[in-house]
């Protein structure tokens, strides 16, 4: 079997983590290697490809006769104000595609009650965390705020579409693009999955200059330590 696999969006979050993988690993590699029991591997941005090319990785190695393990996706993210700061880590305990269903003059109908064969939905818009990976985490991030992460297509960029979002979803602490595509590629190949996430701005109407992401890349450089 082979180790784990890391899938992030862009490169500049692979890089993040390589760099506390690098530095986590005693001693050190002069050269900056991750560890060889890991890979890190951006993978796109959004639900469809990232989770299209994890599946796709995951089904090369299965076919290899060297499956990976467990696979995380992780990166930077939106933080829900109150809920999680700019700067800080999270890791979800499920990953939700927040956006997957239908609006009506009533507001937004989630798939599940659409009415569609339970079949079809591939475990519906929730994907939760291995437990047992999600642990191990949790006790070398003790500092990491746990909860829902949402998927989303479309950042949330309003007042009134952040406030809806969080009313939908009060256990939710962050939002981002992957990992609800990345946990249906872990579910359907059977391998463990977990996500984490660094807040570089706070949900909501959208501004550049509150965004930190030198705290974000640096928290995620940080946390890459608990990935080893």
């Amino acid at each position: 079997m082979t180790g784990l696999l890391v899938v992030t969006a862009v490169p500049a979050e692979a890089e993040a983590i390589r760099a506390g993988l690098a530095a986590s690993t005693a001693p050190a590699p002069p050269d900056g290697t991750v560890p060889p029991d890991v890979t890190v591997l951006p993978v796109g941005v959004g639900p469809a490809v990232a989770g299209a090319a994890t599946a796709r990785l995951l089904a090369l190695a299965e076919a290899a006769g060297r499956p990976y393990r467990a696979v995380v996706s992780a990166g930077i993210a939106g933080g829900f104000a109150g809920r999680v700061a700019v700067g800080g880590t999270v890791l979800a305990d499920r990953s939700v595609a927040a956006d997957l269903g239908a609006e009506s003059p009533a507001g937004f109908i989630p798939v599940e009650d659409l009415g569609m064969p339970l079949e079809l939905l591939g475990g519906g818009r929730t994907v939760l965390a291995d437990p047992a990976l999600l642990a191990r985490l949790r006790a070398a991030l003790p500092g990491a705020t746990v909860g829902t992460v949402l998927t989303v297509s479309t950042v949330t960029g309003t007042a009134a579409s952040t406030a809806a979002l969080a009313e939908r979803h009060p256990e939710a602490v962050a939002e981002a693009m992957e990992g609800y595509g990345v946990g249906v590629a872990a579910a359907q190949a059977g391998v463990p999955f977990a996500e984490l996430r660094t807040v570089s701005n706070p949900i909501g109407p959208r501004d550049r200059s509150a965004w930190r992401m030198r705290e974000a890349f640096a928290a995620l450089t940080a946390a890459a330590a608990a990935l080893h």
